[in-house]
């Protein structure tokens, strides 16, 4: 996502202008009336205006004297709204975002059972609906899901004379140094503020590491963490990936893809649809498993964003957030928003539409397939804001010269502090 499943950008400074904007403003008290709620959501990309205002204006005609107000805003810029709304108590009703569990601890949203209907609950997949709760209650309403695999340029290869996509590290390095010969960059690594939390999961899982250890405590500073930064900072000390990656955010690395300048990346299941048709359709690439440090496990980082609901106005705004929802997440109009930007569905409904479009089906069975052994980001603790907050502002460094066990040490003890 365009962050992260985008996966948002932490610690920016504070955007007060909007991004984009359809009905209404963050000014809008909205929902004072019980019937006029506040949607604020997250840009996916240039598709993610047209379909909410399309949706919204729909479910205006079926609802006669309700009224959505719309507010979309960049990823990169999210964190900062998001925590702007919170301190001046503006929360909109209804938010799409990828952390839930910090609103959930301190009492500032509806429990999902609250807020959509039974048949909305037993819709959503097992896998997601784990992944919303908070001390035993849903409280995250799945949104979108992704699945990351393994992209890699199949004329780069060829021109290097590689003949198949890498399995172990010491495979990638190597690699990366042909591709690096052969007149391209040989590792996209994107460790800039706009999702560098998911791509040091991918490198570190893949190498017995993680965020938390096997009890579920926090152990951002373990060794094998350690060891997964300085293998990073050793290919950019190299020149195989492209210049400062502390400094390149995800969407970067994924247009030089498109533009056949990368031979290799850790890639989302949206990179098809949002960068690659777009600037060259008949793009020769291949998709294979995240390649690991010794070659035998291969896992694969699962990513889902939320709704949540604010409590607002005494919850006088609840039968009309409600009466929204359950309209989004009817399956045409949940599976089109699945579709259009390029996702996982994150509910049966809209999975089964999914899986009968005949002409996708190939491209995303195996990050479907994928899913189902996939690790997550530790989403429900609500230490997890503080955390992401911190590895977007800090583990970059770590490849640019900094010291990755006094990296990992700092970010470890902003998690224990939050927790």
């Amino acid at each position: 996502m365009r962050r992260h499943l985008v996966g948002v950008a932490g610690g920016m400074t504070l955007a007060l202008a909007l991004t984009g904007c359809g009905k209404g403003s963050a000014s809008d008290s909205g929902g004072s009336d019980g019937r006029t709620i506040r949607f604020v959501a997250a840009k996916y990309d240039d598709d993610t205006q047209a379909y909410w205002e399309a949706l919204i204006k729909d479910f205006e005609a079926k609802n006669p004297g309700y009224r959505v107000n719309l507010e979309v805003v960049d990823w990169e810029q999210m964190d900062s709204k998001v925590k702007t709304y919170v301190q001046t108590k503006q929360q909109p009703d209804v938010l799409n975002y990828n952390k839930f569990s910090d609103f959930a601890r301190d009492g500032l949203v509806y429990r999902a059972k609250d807020v959509v209907s039974p048949q909305v609950l037993a819709d959503f997949l097992p896998v997601f609906k784990e992944k919303a709760e908070y001390q035993g209650a849903q409280y995250g309403l799945p949104f979108i899901s992704s699945a990351r695999l393994f992209f890699y340029n199949k004329d780069i290869f060829a021109k290097a004379h590689i003949s198949r996509p890498p399995s172990t590290w010491a495979e990638v390095e190597a690699d990366a140094k042909k591709i690096k010969q052969a007149g391209y960059i040989g590792l996209g690594l994107p460790l800039g503020s706009e999702e560098a939390q998911a791509e040091f999961q991918i490198w570190a899982m893949n190498n017995g590491g993680g965020w938390t250890d096997s009890s579920g405590k926090w152990a951002i500073d373990q060794q094998a963490n350690v060891d997964t930064l300085t293998y990073l900072r050793k290919l950019t000390k190299e020149g195989v990936t492209q210049p400062n990656p502390e400094t390149t955010d995800r969407k970067d690395v994924f247009n030089e893809f498109a533009q056949g300048r990368i031979g290799m990346l850790n890639g989302a299941v949206f990179l098809r649809k949002g960068f690659i048709d777009p600037v060259d359709a008949k793009l020769n690439y291949g998709v294979a498993a995240l390649p690991s440090k010794d070659g035998t496990t291969h896992r694969t980082l699962g990513v889902q964003d939320y709704l949540v609901a604010f409590k607002k106005n005494g919850g006088a705004d609840k039968p009309a957030v409600r009466k929204f929802l359950d309209f989004f997440y009817q399956k045409e109009n949940a599976a089109k928003f699945v579709s259009t930007e390029g996702f996982l569905p994150v509910t049966t409904s809209a999975g089964d539409a999914l899986s009968s479009d005949s002409r996708n089906g190939a491209y995303y069975k195996p990050f479907v397939d994928a899913l189902s052994d996939a690790q997550f980001a530790p989403t429900d603790d609500p230490a997890w804001a503080a955390v992401d907050g911190a590895v977007k502002q800090r583990i970059g460094g770590a490849v640019a010269g900094g010291d990755p066990a006094k990296v990992l040490d700092e970010i470890q003890k902003t998690a224990q502090k939050g927790s």
